[in-house]
């Protein structure tokens, strides 16, 4: 199984979904990143990470509001945003990272 750290430093774009089970926005934003992660499927990778259960992940990226998207690339934060996001956004955003 891959950890967190193999997973962002590829050459390909990560979005990561730092959520929580509690969280009203996260349940909402769900669907949409399901469907991000489908339509981008083989050129970016979409991810969820629970802060509940990786909180050591959520302290080293200063996550401190749930939802907060980043997207990654080859290691390096390229894109951040705290808070619901549409899903235009985010796909302009990922195809922006592909660069």
């Amino acid at each position: 199984m891959e950890t967190f750290n193999e997973i962002i430093t590829g050459n390909k774009p990560v979005l990561v979904d730092f959520y929580a089970t509690w969280c009203g926005p996260c349940k909402a934003m769900s669907p949409i990143i399901d469907e991000v992660g489908k339509e981008m499927q083989g050129e970016a990778r979409v991810i969820k990470i629970d802060v509940d259960k990786n909180q050591s992940v959520a302290d080293r990226y200063q996550v401190q509001a749930v939802p907060t998207f980043v997207i990654f690339k080859n290691g390096r934060i390229v894109w951040r945003n705290a808070g619901a996001v549409d899903k235009a956004s985010l796909l302009r955003q990922i195809k922006i990272s592909l660069g």
